[in-house]
Parts: structure tokens; sequence; C-alpha cells
């Protein structure tokens, strides 16, 4: 699986992924720490990764019924690094089941 994480989460957070054996970027590293969330879906798209975001825009892109995009939304209110990773541990069974069913959106709150 390949992720991208928006600009409203940690890199911290990709590098978690990461070192979990993950394909994963920030929006920074990927040179769209700028992008409208179009472009983000577009480079997700062609890059087949699964967006990771905070932002309710990007569930309007993955519920197209054209779209592939497929979003991890993170509802946690502003949060430390350390709790949005133990989140992110808590919630990875879930996350992982639902991405191999065929999910569009998965919601971590």
């Amino acid at each position: 699986m390949k992720f991208i994480v928006d600009n409203q989460l940690p890199a911290a957070l990709a590098q978690y992924l990461r070192e979990r054996g993950f394909d994963c970027q920030h929006v920074f590293e990927a040179g769209l720490v700028e992008a409208l969330d179009a472009e983000i879906c577009r480079y997700a798209d062609a890059e087949e990764r699964i967006i990771i975001s905070k932002d309710e825009d990007f569930i309007y892109f993955a519920k197209r019924p054209e779209s592939k995009i497929k979003l991890i939304w993170v509802r946690l209110g502003n949060c430390r690094t350390s709790a949005l990773l133990a989140a992110f541990d808590g919630a990875w069974p879930r996350i992982e089941s639902c991405l191999k069913a065929g999910d569009r959106i998965i919601e971590i709150r």
C-alpha cells in the first residue's frame, strides 16, 4: 500500500508508516505543500496512493462514482503527534481490513 499524508497532519505520520514498511510521502516531500486538493487527488490517483487527511473536502473527490481515490479521513481533534500515532496503532487492523474490502473512505476517530 502507498500513502500520501496531507498538510494538516505531521510528517511524523509519514515516517511512522514508512517504519512499518509502507511507501508513504508527506505532501511536503512530494512537492505538493501548496497544491490544491484536486492536484493532490490527481497525484494520488496517478501514483496509486491512499490519501490521509483531516480535510473533509477529499470526501467529495472519493465519493464521485468515477473516482478511484481512497481516503483515510482523520477525525481526531487537535492532538499531540504521539496521540495521533497511538490512534493509528489502535485503528490499523480496521484500516487494513477496510482497504482490503475495497472501502474508499475510512474514518479514524
